[in-house]
């Protein structure tokens, strides 16, 4: 398979060795932890939209199962929206024990942090210049942007936010993850039916 797909020159995929928890810096193993980090991308349509060409993009991912929990997409993101993305989902799914970041503004605000102190979660930010700590969320950040942002052309903010949501939804329900055992981390339920004449 390998050889049918360098011949096509498609990417072969790199066999990714096991991976067990990810740490505190402290040494404490992380339980209920969330990811959270900002990407950006571009809309073409500078006639739709004149010099509003940018996006941002909140993406919220639950470190143990791996499931995409939201993508907020905006102009701009600052840290009262990372707190209103956050807000939704702590409602819905409960409070987790830290909130793994980068150490962005948006992040690392103090409206932000009090904020997650106040409703008795912890901040765990990553070391300046350590990806590989939140190795989660740039491994789900690299699929997106090689299987989505590189390979669309976005008109207008609300086409970005339509076609982002459609791909969350599909990476969550259907796209087979490895280190899951190729099983997606939400796949949708399904009920069978008993197609069967009932008898009287």
């Amino acid at each position: 398979v390998e050889r049918l797909w360098r011949r096509e020159g498609l990417k072969v995929p790199m066999k990714q060795p096991k991976k067990g928890r990810i740490w505190m810096n402290d040494g404490r193993a992380s339980g209920c932890v969330l990811n959270i980090k900002i990407m950006s991308g571009r809309t073409t349509s500078y006639i739709i939209e004149p010099m509003m060409a940018g996006f941002q993009d909140t993406e919220i991912l639950d470190e143990y199962s791996r499931e995409c929990l939201a993508i907020r997409v905006k102009r701009k993101l600052n840290s009262i929206e990372v707190i209103d993305a956050l807000t939704d989902l702590f409602i819905l799914r409960g409070i987790p024990a830290y909130i793994r970041s980068d150490n962005g503004p948006e992040f690392i605000a103090e409206a932000l942090r009090d904020w997650i102190r106040a409703v008795g979660a912890k901040t765990a930010y990553i070391e300046p210049g350590s990806p590989w700590e939140n190795g989660y969320c740039e491994s789900f950040n690299g699929r997106m942007r090689d299987e989505l942002l590189n390979g669309e052309i976005f008109y207008s903010l609300r086409e970005a936010q339509i076609i982002i949501e459609r791909w969350r939804n599909h990476y969550n329900t259907k796209r087979p993850h490895s280190a899951l055992g190729y099983r997606p981390p939400a796949p949708e339920a399904t009920i069978q039916v008993d197609q069967r004449p009932v008898m009287h």
